[in-house]
């Protein structure tokens, strides 16, 4: 069975055919750095991960390129909210995203782009498209992209071009989804902003030109795959359509897979609700990188998933059944011959996920057929009819499992370590509890009797201290007949 990938473009599923046989041209729009990534993010980036760990698991030969944007309109007001410089400002958060990256097991790609590092190839894509009547300078110096000359616009999002009144611009990077309008390609320098000195006058790029510009750079004028949160499709994939095609008169890329809006305990996520999350609050909140892993891969990507807490519980637990049964196949000692029961298992449980992964990634039936495959074989190991010669076809069958997955390794201790010695650093939470996680219950328990004895003392003002430091930490106590008790949030 060959891959098979749902197309925003052609809205089906269909045969994935690169255009050089088994190397594949992808881009996948990363993060822009003005704060640290959420769980939204990051559910897009796990499912970029998952998806090139299944591609170089099926013999293809990655070209992958990942952007970092580096200027916009967001890191240029936050940056000078903080009295900051933009390139410091934005070399933080990028930082961050990297570290984030290797917390939950997230490959590389083959190229990361910087837009501040690419802006000469953005300015000559510009005047292609002035020189091909595409795009237009304003009296401000600013460029914007002409829709009106481009009537394939709107194929990717199915948006309704009837009614668009021509000239009619918005050089914002992020506007309402039925704003059709012309584009900023290119924007005149405001006091204060960051601006580069170009053959096309002083400015800074707009962000969708950003991606056509370093996409072709290293992936030529057509790509195999572009992918990205469902959240682009309109405006901004559909605006990396229409300069790159105009620019080029070629397909910009030929399969468009977008990853579905995540729900936190089945709402919009949102910091005016209480229920916004980095990956970072989580970690700190006690929850293992691979658990938040797990779950964020847990839900086939053309589906949305409910992120809930209780989830993570059952993710955590599903993780250990998997380490579990790895720690018994490595070292059990088992009776002498084969079952074919078990190769045959084994053999089946890796072509079921194979096949349910070429089916559009689904992640779920190829967990379950993991599953499925451990809850056997441990029944047969509990009643002796799991032999020494089996093991390795079960051992093959969990390694391709985890070249995709990732999850097997047991290196959550030291990632949650490297998370909250960040946050002490920050003043996030106290050193007391910067420590091995196995050790952070006894660092708890000292510090709330510390606060028992302030209190005994009438030093009200160091117990008011502490509770605030454990709150921090997410630690809340409660008084109770029976005594202080103490959870994490």
């Amino acid at each position: 069975m060959a891959l098979r990938v749902f197309n925003t473009l052609s809205g089906g599923v269909e045969e994935l055919k690169t255009l050089d046989d088994r190397r594949i041209r992808m881009y996948s729009c990363g993060p822009t750095v003005y704060d640290y990534g959420h769980i939204g993010n990051f559910r897009t980036f796990v499912f970029v991960d998952l998806f090139r760990r299944f591609l170089r698991q099926s013999g293809y030969q990655l070209n992958h390129v990942m952007n970092i944007t580096d200027v916009d309109d967001k890191i240029i007001r936050n940056s000078a909210a903080k009295g900051m410089g933009v390139r410091d400002y934005a070399a933080k958060y990028e930082q961050a995203f990297f570290e984030d990256m290797q917390i939950l097991s997230l490959e590389k790609p083959e190229h990361i782009a910087r837009a501040t590092e690419h802006i000469p190839e953005m300015v000559l894509l510009i005047e292609r498209l002035v020189q091909k009547d595409f795009a237009y300078k304003t009296e401000d110096g600013s460029y914007y992209f002409r829709i009106a000359n481009f009537p394939r616009y709107g194929r990717l999002s199915k948006k309704d071009m009837t009614g668009i009144s021509d000239g009619a611009r918005v050089d914002v990077d992020e506007y309402e989804k039925d704003n059709v309008r012309d584009f900023a390609l290119w924007k005149s320098p405001k006091p204060g902003e960051a601006k580069w000195d170009t053959e096309i006058g002083s400015g800074r790029p707009g962000w969708h030109i950003e991606c056509s510009a370093m996409a072709m750079e290293y992936l030529g004028d057509t790509l195999d795959v572009h992918l990205g949160g469902e959240d682009l499709i309109f405006p901004h994939h559909e605006n990396e359509i229409a300069q790159s095609e105009a620019a080029t008169g070629k397909t910009f890329s030929r399969y468009w897979m977008h990853v579905r809006f995540l729900l936190v305990e089945g709402q919009k996520m949102s910091k005016s609700l209480g229920n916004f999350y980095t990956l970072r609050d989580l970690i700190l909140k006690d929850h293992k990188p691979s658990s938040i892993r797990y779950l964020l891969s847990s839900v086939p990507y053309q589906k949305q998933l409910n992120f809930t807490f209780d989830g993570l519980k059952q993710a955590a637990n599903s993780v250990e059944r998997l380490r579990n049964f790895k720690l018994r196949l490595d070292t059990g000692n088992f009776p002498a011959g084969s079952n074919p029961k078990m190769k045959s298992l084994a053999l089946s449980t890796r072509e079921t996920m194979q096949a349910a992964l070429e089916d559009d990634m689904n992640t779920a039936q190829a967990l379950a057929a993991m599953f499925d495959m451990v809850r056997e074989a441990n029944a047969a190991a509990d009643m002796g009819k799991l032999l020494r010669n089996d093991v390795p076809e079960l051992q093959r069958a969990l390694a391709q499992f985890d070249e995709v997955f990732a999850v097997l390794e047991d290196d959550d201790a030291s990632k949650m370590k490297q998370v909250l010695e960040w946050a002490h650093a920050e003043g996030k939470v106290d050193n007391t509890v910067v420590q091995d996680p196995a050790l952070r219950d006894e660092a708890i328990e000292a510090l709330i009797e510390q606060r028992q004895q302030a209190r005994k003392s009438r030093d009200f003002a160091k117990a008011d201290a502490i509770r605030k430091q454990l709150a921090d930490a997410g630690i809340i106590l409660e008084d109770t007949k029976d005594g202080l008790r103490w959870k994490r949030k």
